[in-house]
């Protein structure tokens, strides 16, 4: 029954997002982009601020408050000055395809990628924009996913066997199975909607970020990167263009990538509140910021020393994620398991497969108890 009302608020909640899309588009025709359009879109904003509450299950409410709460009340404040891709200056963008980039962590390809992608001509480094796009390859191998997805499977026996496992690193198996299921999620399960729906290849949220060799490569260009293309154009550019006039172009980025940081450990705290209902600790604000610092450091000396000298990849790989670990597994991950997230996965999970075991033997049974009735139908009418 828990159940049953869930799915039944997950209905409407997700009805209302549509209407209320169907609404910000209609907008998005009738009324110029600015402070007039913002006002028409700033209800639907609230609701979209509201809606998450009525989910309690980590699979339904936890990926509705990211994608509604985070994705697209930041999408729809870009779409309201006539930024962001939910905008077009061509044309203007299907009803269908605005719903699909308004909700979901999709970016769509300019230019899909061959097949073969050959090797960059230039390599050239950026300091100042941390989120700088690489080449990237996009379609992964088999053994890739193969791999990823048998270490997501061993999730079921860790967690049946955390009490004998130390602490740390029961948090440190759990960080590895958090970060394969929102690729396996965000990328597999996604890419594969929009390319039915629409035909089209997405751009990857996660490139490798074991591989990073330092935060600016971690959170600019391996980590979710879905969210760090919203926070650019939402926070980091506003705030980079106001500091300049006090600190000077070169200088400006600083502020404005710790103010990126300060916004997504905000959006965390909201998150984990939709998931848990509990009080923020403000740990995973304390996460972010101290990312921020850190990068904003690393990016200064960058600029300072020109490009003249840096760190072997050898050394700044490992020193970069053993940094991330020991802060995740100090700040992040307990807030993750004070709103219970491991639990409800696994119960979830559980009485998921549990219910679609039993429809499979269900419908099994009653086909075989079908049969066996035709043939003794048969037999006695028959005689054969």
């Amino acid at each position: 029954m828990i159940m049953e009302g869930e799915i039944n608020n997950f209905i409407m909640v997700w009805v209302s997002a549509l209407v209320s899309l169907f609404y910000c588009h209609t907008i998005g025709k009738a009324i110029p982009k600015g402070t007039s359009r913002l006002f028409a879109i700033l209800p639907v904003i609230c609701l979209f601020l509201i809606l998450p509450l009525n989910l309690t299950t980590m699979h339904l409410g936890g990926l509705s408050s990211f994608f509604l709460a985070w994705l697209a009340t930041f999408k729809l404040l870009l779409f309201a000055y006539g930024e962001g891709p939910l905008s077009s200056s061509s044309k203007p963008i299907s009803f269908s395809r605005f719903i699909l980039i308004a909700c979901l962590p999709i970016k769509i390809q300019n230019h899909p990628s061959p097949k073969n992608p050959q090797k960059p001509l230039s390599t050239t480094k950026n300091n100042e924009h941390p989120s700088l796009k690489r080449p990237q390859n996009f379609h992964k191998s088999p053994l890739n996913y193969g791999t990823k997805v048998l270490l997501l499977a061993t999730y079921g026996p860790v967690h049946d066997n955390k009490d004998h496992l130390h602490p740390k690193i029961l948090l440190l198996l759990y960080s590895i199975h958090l970060y394969i299921a929102l690729e396996i999620i965000l990328l597999g399960i996604f890419s594969a909607l929009t390319r039915a729906l629409l035909g089209v290849e997405l751009e990857p949220q996660f490139d490798e970020p074991y591989l990073a060799t330092s935060l600016q490569d971690f959170w600019g260009r391996r980590w979710n990167l879905m969210v760090s293309r919203i926070l650019h154009p939402t926070v980091y550019n506003p705030v980079r263009s106001i500091s300049s006039r006090w600190i000077g172009r070169k200088w400006a980025p600083l502020p404005a990538v710790i103010a990126v940081f300060f916004v997504s450990g905000l959006m965390h705290e909201i998150i984990f509140y939709y998931i848990g209902r509990l009080k923020p600790t403000w740990e995973l604000t304390c996460f972010f910021l101290i990312h921020g610092f850190c990068l904003a450091i690393e990016i200064a000396i960058k600029k300072a020393l020109n490009g003249s000298w840096c760190l072997p990849k050898v050394v700044s790989g490992p020193l970069t994620l053993t940094f991330v670990a020991i802060t995740g597994l100090w700040l992040f991950m307990p807030s993750l398991i004070r709103c219970e997230v491991d639990v409800k996965i696994h119960r979830e999970a559980a009485t998921t497969y549990m219910r679609f075991f039993k429809d499979v033997l269900s419908v099994l049974s009653s086909r075989f108890f079908d049969v066996v009735l035709v043939q003794e139908l048969k037999i006695k009418i028959f005689g054969i």
